[in-house]
Order: C-alpha cells, then sequence, then structure tokens
C-alpha cells in the first residue's frame, strides 16, 4: 500500500538548542494527548508523513528531524550518540511546553525513544518502537562501506538496491524516500550508525527498559529483512511489555502501510489512556 509522502499541512518551528538547530512539525488539536515520532537512521521526520493524518484527529503529533538529518542543523563538531541525540529530543518536548508523551520510534528512532524514557522517564508516558531491534545480535543487515564520491552519482535503482532491505519484497520504494537517502550526510550517517551499535552492544533494550514501569508496545513488520523478526519477543520480557507483528510487512511498516500501523499505534494509546483513568 502506498500513502502520500507529501508533507502534511504542519506547523513547522525550528529550535533552538545547545548544539544546533532542530526542525519540528506540529499536527493535531494542541492540548491533545502527544505522540512524539523519531524516525531512523538515513532519514526524517518524513517518514511518518504517511500516517500523521490519522494520528493527528486524536493527538498532538510531533516530528522532529534529529540533528544531522532532514531540515536539521548539521554541525560538524556534534556529538551524535544515542544518548545526545535523546537529550535533544527531550529538550525539544520541554521547549514546545509538553509535559509527559507518548514515545515512539522506528528503527535506530527506536534506541533514541528507548533512550529518552530512560534519561528522562518524567517525559514518558508510554513507548513505542516500530522495527527496533533489541540488541546487535538480531540484526541481519549488511555493513556495506559507502565511497562518499560516488554517493551522488548513484541511479535511483541502485539506490533502490541499496534501500531495498527497508521493506518487505516487492515493494516499491517512493520516490521522495530515495530523494531523501540520496540527500544525507554521510558522516552523520557513519556517526549515527556506530553510535546505535554502541548503545546495543553496552546493554540490549529490554534491560534497559525492564525496570523503568513503562508500558511498551513493540511494533514488527513480520517481513523485516534487517532484523531478526523472532528477536521481538525479547520485549515480552519488559513489564508492561507487549508485541504486535504486521503479516506482509518489512523493516518499514511506517510506510509500507500507514494505516495498519497507526490503527496499533492508537490502540495502544487508547489503551494507556483508559488505564491512568
Amino acid at each position: 500500500m502506498h500513502a502520500s509522502y507529501e508533507e502534511s499541512a504542519a506547523t513547522e518551528l525550528t529550535l533552538r538548542l545547545a548544539d544546533g538547530e532542530i526542525q519540528v512539525y506540529l499536527d493535531g488539536p494542541r492540548y491533545a494527548p502527544a505522540l512524539l515520532l523519531i524516525h531512523g537512521t538515513a532519514a526524517s521526520a518524513r517518514t511518518w508523513t504517511p500516517m500523521v493524518p490519522l494520528l493527528a484527529e486524536s493527538h498532538r503529533v510531533i516530528r522532529i528531524d534529529l540533528l544531522g538529518c532532514g531540515r536539521s542543523a548539521e554541525p560538524a563538531d556534534a556529538s551524535y550518540t544515542v544518548p545526545d541525540q535523546a537529550n535533544r529530543a527531550s529538550a525539544a518536548l520541554s521547549q514546545l511546553g509538553v509535559e509527559r508523551a507518548v514515545v515512539v520510534g522506528h528503527s535506530s528512532g527506536g534506541v533514541v525513544a528507548a533512550a529518552v524514557a530512560e534519561h528522562r522517564p518524567d517525559l514518558v508516558s508510554a513507548l513505542a518502537l516500530v522495527n527496533t531491534g533489541p540488541r546487535m545480535a538480531a540484526y541481519l543487515g549488511e555493513n556495506a562501506a559507502i565511497d562518499p564520491a560516488q554517493w551522488p552519482n548513484l541511479s535511483d535503482e541502485q539506490l533502490r538496491h541499496i534501500a531495498s532491505s527497508a521493506f518487505a519484497p516487492g515493494y516499491r520504494i517512493p520516490q521522495p524516500f530515495l530523494d531523501q537517502v540520496r540527500a544525507m550526510n554521510l558522516r552523520v550517517f557513519a556517526a549515527t550508525s556506530q553510535a546505535v551499535r554502541d548503545y546495543l552492544d553496552e546493554q540490549a533494550l529490554p534491560e534497559r527498559l525492564r525496570n523503568l514501569g513503562k508500558p511498551l508496545l513493540a511494533i514488527f513488520g513480520a517481513e523485516d529483512r534487517r532484523w531478526n523478526v523472532a528477536s521481538a519477543a525479547e520485549y515480552r520480557e519488559v513489564a508492561g511489555g507487549t508485541v504486535e507483528l504486521l503479516p506482509d510487512l518489512g523493516h518499514s511498516p511506517n510506510l509500507e502501510d500507514p494505516a495498519r500501523t497507526a490503527q496499533v499505534l492508537l490502540e495502544f494509546t487508547r489503551n494507556q489512556a483508559t488505564t491512568r483513568r
């Protein structure tokens, strides 16, 4: 299923943080429950765009371009460690006056989301991870070297081949996604990829989250070709953790079937709202 990848009629803000400016996109009623959406590596807030109209009916949807990505700044001397990216996401919520949010992350963005919950549990009411591997041992992808000099000259079909493992077999990757991949900063990509590996090698996510007491939803496309899908079961070790497998979808269900992915996420947020009453 293809949904529109074009930007929604979001309110866009540029937030000044201590080490650079980040771009923020706001949709939905201002005083509705907050959803913070964090994108993965080699991506931007646009990877959530197809889901936004569905989520914004009942939530204040907050998307950010992590530092070094999308339309945010790319300072040469910035740190791209997971805790530093999580601190920036937390600072964005604070600047926006958001006291509590359901924090959602896709792929490596889920690692950043988990770090927000770990380091600023006061900001996080619940956590949802979309195709986020629990530990590096579950990673199936290849770490192919990319020649920066050749990158701008790659054809669309070459980029499709490189990005194909991010989707279920047979999925036709949208052109705007390819444009986004082509535009990525390779230095930031390398630093971010290494930072995620270091964070997961230091301690697996289920172990980090086990004692936080935060409701947890792990959504996994059952045809993921980057992470061992069976490893998603590890999230059930977390108190309050549930796992939802989506048949026929790959590593990016937020793009492959935004309606189905949004339905699962909204059911989770409704359950949390009911539980808190």
